[in-house]
């Protein structure tokens, strides 16, 4: 029984083909405006989920190399450190801990301030010994903090948190509004197709019951409508993909323009081509299928 309805599909193929483009410009201005949803759920979708991604990797180099200094209370023995600071390794979310001598913390104070000669003079003593510590996670760098400030032997910490902070808000905002929007806009999107596919199938309602008394099977006639709603899906979804990879690029062009100290990285398209092109395609497949299959579903109970 498979194996012949297989065959009569492939039989069939071009004439739901055919049927499905008809549809398509027989409703044109309902077609269009299916599209146009499908190319703003997901343009909007694919743009907060790119915000997020590049928000997620300057987090990630921030991880790799952000640090807190945690200076060493003054009273606390030379030959004491070694055990605190194996004491502070200890510490959840902390990757690594490196001690600077009063001698180091000098040449490195020094080294950044090369033209001040009323620094070359200072002895080693003006200056703390401190650990610089760094963190395997930023966003419990305050926990982390206040952690290793609280350790015996530990003076203060300086941390600067603000920057790290701002991007895990910016991250969580963008990931937050597009699950938001693409939820509402993908069940406008349906709407609209839904009643595109609704509008060509009253037209042809009395068709359908002529053809499901001569004996039609229901796959027979939903076929051309679902191929409809694959085909006005896909529209979108390429329209929407070539779209969002002009607007990312010359977004990326502005902000690398207009930062000169690198504070921001954005990620090339790249290497983001197939992945943002293969989700955009199946969501678009996915709305319009499901859209005409929803509509035809009413129609087919004669």
């Amino acid at each position: 029984q498979a194996g012949i309805t297989t065959m009569k599909f492939k039989d069939n193929f071009g004439y739901f083909i055919a049927e499905g483009f008809k549809s398509i410009f027989t409703h044109g201005f309902m077609s269009f405006a299916a599209v146009c949803m499908i190319v703003c759920c997901l343009l909007i979708m694919g743009s907060f989920s790119l915000v997020a991604v590049n928000v997620d990797a300057m987090l990630g180099n921030l991880e790799a190399k952000n640090e807190f200094t945690a200076f060493i209370d003054e009273s606390w023995a030379e030959e004491d450190i070694p055990a605190l600071q194996a004491q502070v390794e200890a510490i959840p979310n902390v990757a690594s801990v490196t001690y600077v001598s009063r001698g180091e913390a000098m040449d490195n104070f020094q080294a950044e301030h090369p033209d001040n000669l009323l620094l070359s003079g200072l002895p080693d003593e003006v200056l703390r010994a401190r650990f610089r510590i760094h963190v395997t996670d930023i966003e419990q760098m305050a926990a982390t903090s206040t952690q290793v400030e609280g350790t015996e032997g530990i003076g203060d910490v300086s941390v600067e948190l603000e920057l790290a902070q701002i991007f895990v808000v910016v991250r969580d905002i963008a990931g937050a509004v597009a699950i938001v929007l693409v939820l509402i806009l993908l069940l406008v999107s349906l709407f609209i197709i839904a009643n595109t596919t609704k509008l060509a199938t009253f037209n042809r309602r009395e068709e359908i019951a002529i053809m499901k008394m001569c004996g039609a099977t229901n796959g027979f006639i939903r076929w051309p409508f679902v191929i409809e709603g694959m085909l006005l899906g896909l529209t979108g979804a390429v329209l929407a993909f070539f779209l969002q990879w002009g607007v990312y690029s010359l977004v990326s062009r502005a902000i690398l323009g207009s930062d000169p100290i690198d504070l921001i990285s954005v990620l090339p398209f790249g290497p983001m081509v197939w992945p943002v092109l293969g989700i955009f395609v199946c969501t678009g497949l996915v709305i319009g299928t499901l859209g005409s299959v929803l509509a035809i579903r009413k129609f087919l109970q004669v």
